[in-house]
């Protein structure tokens, strides 16, 4: 009989190059280079090309991928109208998630059935330019504002941030957000990206797939977990209440957002880079009660549980203190994220098997008769 393994534990159900997680050493690298290297010596544009093309770019390589992406970022004027459209108050993981469907709609080249790799390459580029975009619009219609035109001279962190603001943001900014790309661009087989394997192997198109991830990530136990942190860090208030809140959340069972790792047994590398942002950003502004109040939580869940913070953890405080508005918080992930979904379907495509796991049937093993109705 074939060994049970309830969430797929342990169990490997592909091969991928592109990213290793090592959850026992604590180590993630994209394709051979540690996230440490990448964070210090790229930017997001040159981890685009290194997943999608499987080096990191010379020069003029990176001059092609930066122009790639700045030139796709239009979005077509029916998705656009719907954006205008929606709710004020809808969750904008819903929103992006319909929106991304609806580029499809608009999109000639998506098709169903054996695919043009070729074809595929350019519709994941465009989906990697147009979602920022897609998250600034509704952000900006739901207040009431304009989208700023777009623009093709800023990178894609900096050109998110100006959309969402109306204004060009500073290079330390910008450069903050894109050491947050980096660091969420892809992640083994995770809940998101298996979704989009799964959808794309049964030969759906690239835009079915995208639609799977996000709706996978909004879950507050996959990318949703970021704005439970916020929220968490808003309840308790002061740095003097933690230690009761925490006590009271052990005491009852209940979850530190934030805190542990699927598969990291040790610390999250992508936490330690976003710390030291979180550091310096709450600093700068005067408000360093918020990563007093996370070092605090984090202290005492290694003291009294051996669990570490992840990415989770201090990216949500990084956001804040970049005024990002908290529900946007998801949305960024995914933004960053689909640089690596893109590159996992692109992957799957090229050796494609339909995903056909099987079921533990733990019903009635005796077949009854049906009863007519009068007799039930």
């Amino acid at each position: 009989m074939t060994a049970y393994a309830k969430g797929l534990e342990g169990v490997i159900a592909n091969e991928s190059a592109l990213s290793n997680v090592e959850g026992a050493q604590g180590r993630l690298s994209y394709l051979g280079y540690h996230i440490d290297d990448l964070v210090e010596h790229t930017t997001y544009e040159e981890v685009v090309h290194l997943l999608h093309h499987g080096h990191l770019p010379n020069r003029f390589e990176l001059a092609a991928m930066e122009q790639e992406l700045r030139t796709q970022r239009n979005v077509p004027q029916g998705v656009l109208d719907f954006l205008q459209a929606c709710p004020k108050d809808a969750n904008p993981m819903d929103v992006l998630r319909t929106a991304v469907s609806m580029l499809g709609l608009y999109d000639k080249r998506a098709a169903v059935g054996e695919p043009d790799l070729v074809i595929n390459a350019k519709i994941a580029i465009a989906l990697v330019a147009q979602t920022p975009v897609l998250v600034a619009a509704f952000h900006r219609f739901r207040n009431g504002q304009v989208l700023p035109p777009i623009r093709t001279d800023l990178s894609e962190a900096a050109h998110f941030l100006y959309l969402i603001t109306g204004n060009v943001p500073s290079e330390k900014a910008a450069r903050i957000l894109d050491v947050a790309y980096i660091l969420h661009a892809d992640h083994g087989m995770n809940a998101s990206t298996f979704s989009a394997r799964v959808t794309v192997a049964t030969l759906s198109d690239f835009y079915s797939a995208m639609t799977s991830a996000i709706g996978t990530l909004k879950g507050p136990l996959h990318g949703g977990a970021n704005e439970g942190v916020i929220h968490m860090l808003q309840q308790i208030g002061e740095l003097d209440k933690v230690d009761a809140y925490v006590e009271d959340k052990l005491a009852n069972k209940g979850k530190i957002m934030g805190i542990g790792h699927r598969v990291y047994k040790v610390l999250d590398p992508r936490a330690p880079h976003l710390r030291k942002l979180a550091i310096e950003l709450t600093e700068e502004l005067g408000e360093p009660k918020w990563i007093q109040m996370s070092e605090r939580i984090a202290q005492i869940m290694r003291e009294r549980k051996g669990l570490n913070a992840n990415v989770d953890f201090y990216s949500a405080t990084v956001y804040h203190s970049l005024d990002i508005p908290t529900d946007l918080f998801t949305p960024i992930f995914a933004i960053a994220r689909m640089s690596g979904w893109t590159a996992q379907v692109l992957e799957q495509l090229r050796d494609n098997r339909l995903y056909r796991p099987l079921t533990l049937y733990t019903g009635p093993t005796e077949l009854m008769p049906v009863k007519p109705i009068s007799e039930r």
